[in-house]
Formats: C-alpha cells, sequence, structure tokens
C-alpha cells in the first residue's frame, strides 16, 4: 500500500487536530476500503479540504483506495471553483459536511461525498491527484501527480529531516498546499503523528494546542517567521520543538539569521528548504550546519536528486561559481500539466527532469542561491502568483491599459487612468487574496509596448 501505510500499527494516531479530533492509521486504511466500495474505479473527485483530521483522512484515503483527487481549499473563491468544475466535470465533490449536504453517498470525519452525475474521465494509471498552479488567480492549469512522486518525496524529505515515527510535526501550512500536502506524506512514511490546526498564530488556542501536544517541530514560509518574530517566539520556552524548517519563497536575510541563531544558542535545528509543485514540493535543503554560514543558500538538491545550471542556449554548466537556470532531476518531479480533462489521460512528459524557471548562482561549494525568475511569477506569503493572470483579471476589470510586476514582497499595478486605481486594487483583493499592504497601484502615461502592441515589462518605471 502506498507509503506502507498498512504496515503501521492501525490503532497509532496518524493525525490530531486543534479540536479535539484524531484519526488512526486504521482510520485511512478503512475510510479508502469504504470509498472502493462506494464508487465506480479511478474516478475523478474534487477534495475541497480544511486544516483538520477530516482533511487528511478523505485525501489520503482518496488517493490510497485507486481514486484521483484535485485538492482544492474548502473555501475557493465561488468564480474560481465554477471554472474548474465546468473544465474538469469530476463524478464527485468531498466537501465539509453542513447543514443539506451532510447527506452524501458517503459522510465522515466531517466531510461528505456527493454524486455530480458527469461521465468518468479518462485518467492516466499513473495519475494520483491534482493540485492547482497558481493559488487563486482563476487558472484551470494543474500539476498532475503521479504514485511515483508520493513514494519518492516522502523518502526524500524524512530522510533529510531524519525522521521517525516519535515525530509530532506541528502543521499549519494548508493540505491544498504542496508543502504542506508534502508533509503529510512524508510523516505518514515513517508513523508519525501529525498536529493540524487551522488556528492562527495570534489565537491562545494555536500555542495550547502546540504545547499540550509536544510538537516536536513547525513548517512555515518567510510570513509564518515574520508573525513568529512579532509574538516573540524565539523568547517562549518550547523544550519539545526541536525542528524549525521553512520553505515557499525568500526569507529576509536578517529574520534567517535570527531564526538560525536562535537554533543554534537552544538546541534546535533550521533547515530552510527550496521547492516547487512540480517537483513534489522539495527538490533542495540547507543542512543546518551550514545555517549560519550560507545564510540565503537553498542549499544542495535533496537525497537521490540532481540539481543543475543550464545558460540561455540549453547547455549545463559544469563550472563552479556559475549563474544560470537551475534545474533539477529526480523522482519527485511530476508528470506535467493539465489544463483541459483530456490532459489527464496523457503520460510522463517530463521524464523526471525539471527545468525550475529559476535563475541561481552556485558557488564554489556547490551550494545553490536563488537569484530571481525567468518567468513571470511572484511568490508572495508561500504562494505562487501568475502576472500574466493578474494582468488578464485587471483587463476584464478595467477600462484603461494596465499591466502588473514586483517582487516576492509585492505586486506593482501600472494603470493609465488614476481614476480606476481602486477598482484595480478591489479586482486584485478579490482574485489573488493578499493583504492591500502588498498590492500597490501606479499610474503611468501609456505602457511601454514594442511594434507589435506587446507590453515591454522590463521598460517599467522601476521607481
Amino acid at each position: 500500500m502506498l507509503l506502507d501505510i498498512d504496515k503501521k500499527a492501525p490503532e497509532a494516531f496518524a493525525a490530531i487536530d486543534s479540536d479535539g479530533n484524531n484519526i488512526t492509521y486504521g482510520d485511512i486504511i478503512a475510510l479508502s476500503q469504504a470509498l472502493s466500495q462506494t464508487l465506480p474505479e479511478r474516478s475523478l473527485m474534487f477534495v475541497l479540504t480544511e486544516n483538520n483530521v477530516g482533511g487528511i483522512a478523505w485525501v489520503m484515503a482518496a488517493i490510497i483506495s485507486g481514486n484521483v483527487p484535485l485538492i482544492l481549499n474548502a473555501h475557493t473563491d465561488e468564480a474560481l471553483l465554477d471554472t474548474l468544475l465546468d473544465t474538469y466535470r469530476p463524478q464527485y465533490i468531498v466537501a465539509p459536511a453542513e447543514g443539506e449536504n451532510a447527506d452524501g453517498l458517503l459522510t465522515q470525519y466531517g466531510y461528505t461525498i456527493t454524486n455530480l452525475d458527469n461521465e468518468p474521465a479518462e485518467l492516466n494509471p499513473m495519475l494520483s491527484h491534482l493540485l492547482p498552479t497558481s493559488g487563486s488567480t482563476g487558472s484551470p492549469k494543474l500539476v498532475r501527480h503521479m504514485y511515483e512522486n508520493i513514494e519518492a518525496a516522502a523518502l526524500n524529505i524524512s530522510t533529510f529531516f531524519r525522521l521517525t515515527s516519535s515525530d509530532r510535526p506541528f502543521m499549519v501550512l494548508p493540505l491544498y498546499y504542496t508543502m504542506g500536502l508534502s508533509m503529510v506524506f512524508s510523516h505518514l512514511k515513517v508513523g508519525a503523528t501529525i498536529l493540524i490546526t487551522d488556528l492562527k498564530m495570534t489565537d491562545p488556542g494555536f500555542w495550547k494546542f502546540l504545547k499540550e501536544q509536544e510538537a516536536t517541530s513547525f513548517t512555515g514560509v518567510p510570513f509564518s517567521y515574520e508573525v513568529l518574530d512579532k509574538l516573540r517566539f524565539t523568547r517562549m520556552k518550547l523544550p519539545h520543538l526541536t525542528l524549525l524548517t521553512q520553505g515557499g519563497g525568500k526569507m529576509p536575510a536578517e529574520l534567517n539569521l535570527k531564526f538560525a541563531e536562535y537554533c543554534r544558542d537552544n538546541g534546535k535545528r533550521w533547515v530552510a528548504t527550496y521547492g516547487q509543485s512540480e517537483g513534489t514540493a522539495r527538490m533542495a535543503w540547507l543542512p543546518e550546519e551550514y545555517a549560519l554560514t550560507k545564510p540565503g543558500s537553498i542549499g544542495i538538491a535533496v537525497p537521490n536528486g540532481e540539481l543543475s545550471l543550464r545558460d540561455n542556449e540549453g547547455n549545463f554548466i559544469t563550472e563552479s561559481p556559475a549563474t544560470g537556470e537551475m534545474c533539477y532531476r529526480g523522482r519527485n518531479v511530476t508528470m506535467g500539466y493539465a489544463r483541459q480533462r483530456a490532459d489527464l489521460a496523457l503520460g510522463d512528459e517530463r521524464h523526471g527532469f525539471l527545468p525550475t524557471g529559476d535563475i541561481a548562482y552556485r558557488d564554489e561549494d556547490g551550494f545553490y542561491y536563488i537569484k530571481g525568475r525567468m518567468g513571470r511569477f511572484l511568490k508572495i506569503f508561500g504562494n505562487r502568483i501568475g502576472l500574466d493572470e493578474c494582468d488578464h483579471i485587471l483587463r476584464s476589470a478595467l477600462s484603461c491599459d494596465c499591466a502588473t510586476t514586483g517582487t516576492d514582497d509585492k505586486i506593482i499595478v501600472y494603470i493609465t487612468d488614476p481614476v480606476q486605481s481602486d477598482n484595480a486594487l478591489q479586482a486584485l483583493l478579490k482574485a489573488v487574496k493578499v493583504p492591500a499592504n502588498v498590492i500597490e497601484v501606479r499610474t503611468i502615461a501609456e505602457l511601454p509596448k514594442n511594434e507589435a502592441g506587446k507590453i515591454l515589462y522590463a521598460k517599467l518605471p522601476k521607481e
């Protein structure tokens, strides 16, 4: 069985949530068997999750039973969900059981499954699950994962974090987020108990749950650590918490150093990681012994993986130091994308090789540093945001020329009509679900364009 879940003690807790609920490894197997008995073989389903034990149970049971779930936020924007439903036409949908929707085909652990009466989809035999690529910007493009990716990612991550069955990871990252899902895979692989919550870090219940359950590790994105810093985390007494890990984008150097020093001084491990959904979450890690000597580095390839650089002509760069597009090779590289229902039948288009689209510097010791992106994507608070999709959203909402650019700290919107400034802000806030203070709207007389009318983003004012 996937991740050897059937070899774990059936009565052992697989997950506990902050609402006081729990599931065992035996519960996950039983739910997968119930799904196998209830649904036709290899059904396409949407699983709308919250961060609780029911979400873990249904996601894992769907995959283990041989069905193919698209894992989404239970509070996905209605317009986006409608787009996905129209594009992929799943046979079933799993959602939190509330009121009238609690009487579906099967209701367990706070979720229920409903038949949507769509025709079966043709699914590639290797296809295990699907994840969205671009957060909530409205794109129906999905990443196609296969069973081998799950096993490879779980092995890689559990190896470099040195995970064991006694670990109790504290999970605040969403299940529908690739790094959150990889936490589930890697910890179930070793028989650990996941402590999962959707409480905010400013909620006293968050800390009560973490302390009472004796959490042993915490994984966050840069924004998570910004909040922890404001809460004076480094002054707290948390003797059981021995591992802090970070991913989801570049962390401010000063903050990175602060947490690295805190871990050094308090007998804990600080491990920075790098990854993409296309690589089943993690592709590089910085061993804790280098946290202070190579701050800002994403480190080296994960176990069983390989990092490389190539130049603009596609030739691999063998010397170091060097800069180029970073590429990754490993069994955790996913099959490719789906943009329509028919793509779910496609096979493995990447064959274990992934050009990341990131420009990286490799130092003389073979450690990598991300310098920028080749494509038009930002990573804000750990969420990847497609700027081309932001442009599309704005063009639909405004009656003037517009363009977006930015950094991993801010989305910058250029418009040619100052009257529409607030409309631009509200359109993006609704679509990308980021705080208003990370969106800056600027007025410009006209957008720089070439003869063909294409926007010259590099010529937009920097200040």
